[in-house]
């Protein structure tokens, strides 16, 4: 297997969003607006990688949500589930009106993915630290089944100060399972504060090395990066770790790396017209 891509210059401040990724951020703002509230800064950071992921990598029928053939794409840090609706929305999962109705009394689409309300969704998540441990079990049973399917879980960075984290992590490197992929959002913010503050995760490409997995570091919003490392396993015996530097808030500048703006319980109108008028501009 062809050694994983080495990215020397990883700087996302200074990556342009193209049309398609600011288009789903209207998406997000669509669904925002809808409910009033949401995690903005939470699931802005995380547009990209969903993009490639059903854009490009995963195999998956939005006209079949439960294709036993499907690759599995789990959304460990379910609060940045705006982002997950708006692409699954795109897709076709659901009628884009939908994202319109969050938080709605009668609407699907919560304040964190449910499993067998919402189609698409692998797995209902917001409590954190769960993910991993189970996409390590489907992972494992397809290894078992001897099944060709992909399985990426998408962590937050505050997500893995989460002992239960690298507990599962050990698992994943015990069994070898190389047809698992995680997918760290690391946009170095978590509810209150830097991570770096909060609880340091560095050295975390070394951590990651450490417990047995085949890791790499990329541009979280270059999506020629993403689909070079997301295309195959990056080992043929070991799990894969894609550290992806990001922007928390990535395209609407007055939430950019602004922990305030991690969630909000009340977002007036005049804020998200400013939001869309910001989302042309950059």
């Amino acid at each position: 297997m062809a050694p994983a891509p080495n990215f020397p210059n990883i700087n996302p401040d200074l990556t342009e969003l193209d049309e398609r990724s600011k288009f789903l951020r209207g998406m997000v703002i669509d669904a925002i607006e809808g409910g009033g509230r949401g995690h903005l800064g939470s699931s802005m950071s995380l547009i990209e990688i969903f993009r490639v992921i059903y854009d490009s990598i995963a195999q998956h029928k939005p006209e079949f949500p439960n294709w036993p053939e499907r690759d599995r794409v789990i959304l460990s840090k379910g609060h940045g589930c705006l982002a997950l609706y708006s692409i699954l929305a795109n897709h076709g999962y659901f009628p884009p009106e939908a994202l319109k109705s969050f938080c709605n009394a009668t609407s699907i689409l919560g304040g964190h993915p449910e499993r067998g309300k919402v189609p698409g969704v692998e797995a209902s998540t917001g409590s954190l630290g769960h993910g991993l441990a189970i996409g390590i079990g489907i992972a494992l049973a397809f290894k078992i089944q001897k099944v060709k399917n992909r399985v990426f879980v998408i962590m937050g960075d505050g997500e893995i100060n989460e002992g239960s984290v690298w507990e599962a992590a050990m698992h994943a490197s015990k069994h070898k399972l190389n047809k698992l992929c995680i997918i760290i959002d690391y946009n170095k913010y978590q509810s209150y504060g830097k991570t770096a503050e909060v609880l340091d995760l560095e050295p975390l490409f070394d951590k990651w090395k450490a417990f047995g997995f085949a890791t790499v570091e990329v541009d979280g919003h270059d999506c020629s990066q993403l689909e070079k490392v997301l295309k195959t396993p990056l080992s043929h015996d070991k799990p894969s770790t894609i550290i992806c530097h990001t922007i928390k808030g990535k395209g609407i500048p007055f939430a950019e790396n602004e922990p305030t703006w991690h969630h909000k319980s009340k977002i007036p109108g005049d804020q998200i017209l400013q939001m869309r008028k910001m989302l042309e501009q950059v």
